[in-house]
């Protein structure tokens, strides 16, 4: 590489490099230090699992968000597959329909789930008229489970869509000619055609419902995610070394969960939203 090459690489990668370090190296590198600015020092970042409400919030939100994950993956591979393989009428208003819930904030779905399961909910006004006990389960995780997934389903939909188009059917095809049946099929050719797919939306999905505040937020009545926890300690206990350290915890497990995705799809994952 010449001067000149090396000059116009390093007139194209500057603007990214200022960015990176203005907005990503230098507030994480400060919120760092603030963690461990509290009595306790470095060993703060250790509350998460000394302390019982952190713990405990911790744990809910992984069993949330893999819960969340393993199910928008299989009601959207599913739906992915069919949508995919399938024309007829109206497919693509369908489409549109099942990738909508993108353009919603989280405090709108919050409000969605609590217009469908609140305590003034149609669920609730059925179960009313039907068996004279009103059904409310907006406030709880399971309300937070039915918001998540629907602003899961969609992005993991449109990564299985995209994936399913690039499946070649000839495969499936010879696994038939040789009397495979339709079970073997779907683990031997499709699902490890579908696996780099699989592993970007699941992660994306993961780190998602991890990190999601909005929702949570608005449903936030009976529910203690890590999230939740976070803004809690920031804003009602003023706790701002608390609250960088489980900031912190949660960057680096969504991170992690990124990081191996990657490694495993062998392909560039992001998380949105």
């Amino acid at each position: 590489m010449d001067r000149h090459e090396y000059r116009n690489l390093v007139i194209l990668v500057l603007p990214t490099g200022i960015f990176c370090v203005a907005f990503f190296l230098l507030p994480m590198a400060r919120l760092v230090l603030i963690g461990a600015s509290g009595e306790r020092g470095i060993a703060a970042y250790l509350d998460i699992v000394t302390t019982p409400r952190h713990f405990e919030s911790l744990i809910a939100t992984l069993v949330l968000s893999i819960t969340v994950t393993a199910t928008a993956l299989v009601v959207a591979t599913i739906s992915g597959l069919f949508l995919e393989r399938n024309r007829f009428k109206g497919r693509g208003v369908l489409i549109s329909m099942l990738t909508f819930p993108l353009a919603f904030p989280g405090v709108v779905i919050g409000f969605m789930v609590i217009m469908l399961a609140g305590r003034q909910g149609l669920i609730g006004i059925v179960s009313k008229a039907l068996t004279g006990d009103k059904i409310v389960f907006a406030y709880s995780m399971a309300g937070l489970f039915v918001g998540y997934m629907y602003f899961s389903i969609p992005r993991v939909i449109l990564t299985i869509m995209a994936a399913a188009e690039k499946m070649n059917p000839a495969l499936e095809e010879a696994a038939r000619s040789l009397g495979a049946p339709q079970w073997r099929i779907i683990l031997d050719v499709i699902l490890p055609a579908l696996k780099p797919g699989l592993i970007a939306s699941g992660a994306i999905c993961f780190a998602t419902s991890m990190g999601a505040f909005g929702t949570a937020f608005t449903l936030a009545t009976n529910i203690d995610v890590l999230p939740m926890t976070i803004y809690t300690e920031f804003t009602l206990n003023a706790n701002i070394a608390g609250a960088a350290t489980l900031s912190i915890v949660l960057g680096l497990i969504t991170w992690a969960a990124l990081y191996i995705a990657r490694n495993l799809s062998g392909s560039n994952v992001a998380a949105a939203g």
